[in-house]
């Protein structure tokens, strides 16, 4: 989502390392939600889907960042395919979600250094990164920033180009037309596009006695996105060293040459274009997306 371009092991149980107790709820899917704390203090709400630890990008974790305004349950049908090979997490991203909804910092390092924090908090080996829109932007980042941590990249309607110094005001005026409070699911559904992705962005929407309201601040969402408008990011797409996977909605909203460009830069570069999908292909085509994903990383299976 995002209208940018957003177990027990490994120091998981009930206490984190400084001894703080962790919020931790489950359901009948074993899936299990709970908190961790950043390097700034900042509340990550994650989600452990289970699954298996394996060895080779072909069975390594997933960890899945969402777009902006997004959340971790958008991920649902796209987790529902992967849990047989691999462990599965999602996090909700600071300002958005169950995690802290004002955070002082907001910038693209800080959201890098989450994804730090909730890897090494569950000690995930060298997971593969999967994420959409703003969330493949950070998961560029982190993989650029920190080479040896991760082994795969699989960037979701997402590259490194800029600047796009129209995007705070587009981004504000997106968010200023939802008819705040939405009366029903029904009615955000339908706001929202209808189908698959509709219902998605209506479960992201919080209770309230008016009416349902989003979980998101629409000044921290502006200020998300103010270093893609002020510079582009082919710098930092440079120095990603691990397996790489492009992919485009036939009708999303990422350029073609933004595409090609990344593959002229970086040969080795993979890219998909998913038919029938747009800007939240993970919504519109989680089966088609589950197979090129499933596909790039068994090419990888045989690497460390």
């Amino acid at each position: 989502m995002g209208e940018l371009l957003l177990s027990t092991e490994g120091g998981t149980g009930p206490f984190n390392g400084t001894g703080k107790r962790l919020h931790e709820t489950s359901d009948a899917m074993a899936r299990t939600t709970r908190t961790v704390r950043s390097d700034d203090g900042v509340r990550l709400t994650y989600v452990d889907h289970g699954g298996d630890d394996g060895a080779g990008p072909g069975r390594r974790p997933v960890l899945l960042l969402h777009g902006l305004a997004g959340h971790a349950a958008e991920w649902d049908p796209l987790v529902r395919l992967l849990r047989p090979a691999h462990r599965v997490v999602a996090y909700d991203a600071r300002g958005h979600g169950a995690s802290e909804l004002r955070p002082a910092d907001v910038s693209r390092a800080a959201h890098v250094r989450d994804v730090v924090a909730v890897a090494g908090h569950l000690a995930l080996n060298r997971p593969v990164l999967v994420g959409q829109s703003l969330g493949g932007h950070t998961a560029m980042l982190a993989a650029a920033a920190h080479p040896r941590l991760f082994s795969a990249l699989v960037l979701i309607e997402a590259g490194p180009k800029g600047p796009s110094p129209e995007l705070p005001a587009r981004i504000g005026g997106w968010l200023d037309s939802w008819p705040v409070p939405f009366a029903s699911s029904e009615a955000a559904t339908a706001f929202f596009g209808g189908g698959p992705a509709g219902r998605a962005w209506a479960a992201g929407l919080a209770e309230h006695p008016d009416g349902l309201r989003p979980r998101i601040d629409r000044e921290v969402m502006v200020a998300c996105v103010a270093e893609n408008a002020r510079r582009s990011f082919w710098e930092e797409w440079s120095r990603v060293r691990c397996p790489t996977l492009v992919v485009r909605g036939a009708s999303g909203s990422m350029p073609e040459a933004e595409a090609a460009e990344m593959r002229v830069r970086r040969p080795g570069t993979e890219v998909r274009v998913i038919p029938s999908a747009a800007h939240d292909v993970h919504l519109d085509q989680p089966g088609a997306l589950h197979e090129a994903i499933a596909a790039f990383l068994g090419r990888y299976d045989h690497l460390p």
